[in-house]
């Protein structure tokens, strides 16, 4: 068995492995920040990414989650590694005419107890995007996770969600951004380029 994780476990963990990163970025969430923390750099390691799902799913095992459910593209590797956990198959949505859907044959029902797992949760968008397309489905959602909750505890989500780490980042809208009105340029590092 795997030792459970700390919060501080995690940020150590992003701090080693170079995931931790500082300058000017633009969130999936169309927010800025200074600070971004790229899981596919903890996630690339097999061990890490084992542990940290495994911790995920001790956490959320109560729930009776049937099938695990990640967005495209950042949430596929810990979903699956959710799913491998709790012993249960692990599907994604994907962005199709700009909208999450499930494809590739993937499906859901009514006999469905969902858990949507994420690898960071910023404003918790993507994240009830996913539990819409579950629901549109008719499964049942039973609860959301990620490996880092950097909303600060204000996703507003309407099922239980856990997080391994709760990592407080300031964020800005562009347009009171202080990055933004120093001039210095912001990038964009995730999955969703444009």
């Amino acid at each position: 068995m795997i030792a459970s994780v700390t919060n501080d476990d995690v940020i150590e963990l992003f701090r080693r492995v170079g995931a931790l990163l500082e300058g000017h970025f633009r969130l999936t969430s169309g927010l800025h920040s200074s600070g971004y923390l790229q899981c596919a750099l903890v996630l690339q390691h097999p061990r890490e990414a084992e542990r940290c799902g495994v911790a995920i799913a001790d956490r959320v095992r109560s729930l009776g989650t049937t099938v695990v459910l990640s967005p495209a593209l950042g949430g596929i590797v810990i979903g699956q590694e959710v799913g491998r956990a709790l012993g249960v198959r692990a599907i994604f949505a994907e962005r199709q005419d700009g909208g999450l859907t499930l494809r590739r044959g993937f499906s859901l029902g009514p006999a469905d107890r969902v858990l949507v797992v994420e690898d960071v949760v910023t404003t918790g968008g993507s994240t009830r995007e996913t539990i819409d397309v579950a629901r549109a489905a008719g499964a049942e959602v039973v609860g959301a996770a990620s490996i880092i909750d950097r909303s600060g505890g204000r996703q507003q989500l309407d099922v239980p969600y856990h997080a391994l780490a709760t990592v407080a980042l300031p964020t800005w809208d562009p347009a009171v951004c202080p990055l933004c009105a120093s001039g210095t340029p912001a990038v964009k590092p995730g999955s969703r380029a444009a």
